[in-house]
């Protein structure tokens, strides 16, 4: 298991994504919407939904599948599932939740029609490892759906807060490029490797861009709260906070539009198979 991305999903990182899981939800609908319209209504799938975070694709599934189906999340983090089992009693929404890590957790074996994932797949130690583990527990013809970032040169907005601030927090956390994080699936090549080590087949990965929105006067939130960003302001004592902010903010002026705030998501849609 990953320890860095365990403390992190247990600590900051996980609670800020449940502190701000309706507008996170908002952002990232289109996606979800992608890998919905995958799946008919009320059919006898099981579906596994892998890095679920607080539950909002699981659950989405887990409607569309209705009585004749069944839908489990998995994630690392404590604040989010318990977040996504809250929501899902609140809701009357029969998915299931496990806080496991996907790339060790002992499934049941071929036990599951479709793997999805939202953002969820790109933060495993060992990628190769965890798709195995994932193709073990899907039955034979199978189908392993999932988006996932392309390169932070294909995603301006979602890199402009840290480009911002890096002349004011000089210390401020590089991403690691083929590390685990948001763009480790960034190279499309890397991707397709993994998945054929892992034994899936009838690999294909698209290009998808979509545009994503949120009110205007939830920006500063956004902002100061995900990424890695949102972690270092959390030590910042209140003036450093008041200029970073002030600064940071005057460089999302491209992407806000009246009260609105657009950009576009540049993904990969990826989709692969067990083999018989």
């Amino acid at each position: 298991m990953n320890d860095e991305q365990v403390t992190a999903w247990n600590g900051p990182s996980g609670h800020a994504w449940v502190e701000s899981q309706p507008l996170l939800d908002r952002i990232l609908e289109p996606m979800a919407e992608l890998l919905l319209r995958a799946v008919p209504e009320g059919s006898a799938r099981r579906i596994l939904d892998v890095g679920c975070g607080a539950g909002a694709t699981t659950l989405a599934f887990a409607r569309r599948v209705g009585a004749e189906g069944s839908c489990l999340g998995i994630d690392i983090s404590q604040p989010m599932i318990d977040a996504a089992r809250a929501r899902a009693e609140r809701e009357g929404v029969p998915a299931r939740f496990v806080i496991a890590d996907a790339q060790t957790h002992a499934f049941e074996p071929a036990s599951f029609d479709l793997i999805v994932s939202r953002f969820g797949v790109m933060f495993f130690d060992d990628p190769v490892s965890a798709f195995t583990n994932l193709r073990r527990a899907a039955k034979n013809d199978a189908e392993l759906r999932f988006v996932a970032w392309r390169s932070p040169a294909d995603n301006p907005f979602m890199t402009t807060a840290e480009r911002a601030a890096a002349p004011l927090l000089p210390n401020l956390p590089a991403r690691r490029p083929d590390g685990p994080g948001q763009f480790a699936f960034g190279d499309a090549a890397r991707v397709r490797n993994i998945l054929e080590q892992a034994g899936w087949a009838a690999i294909d990965i698209q290009p998808v861009d979509l545009v994503c929105s949120f009110p205007e006067k939830d920006l500063v939130r956004y902002l100061t709260r995900m990424g890695p960003l949102g972690r270092v302001l959390d030590d910042a004592d209140d003036a450093t906070r008041t200029r970073i902010i002030s600064s940071i903010r005057a460089a999302f002026d491209p992407f806000v539009h009246g009260d609105e705030v657009r950009f576009t998501s540049a993904s990969w849609q990826v989709v692969a198979h067990a083999p018989r």
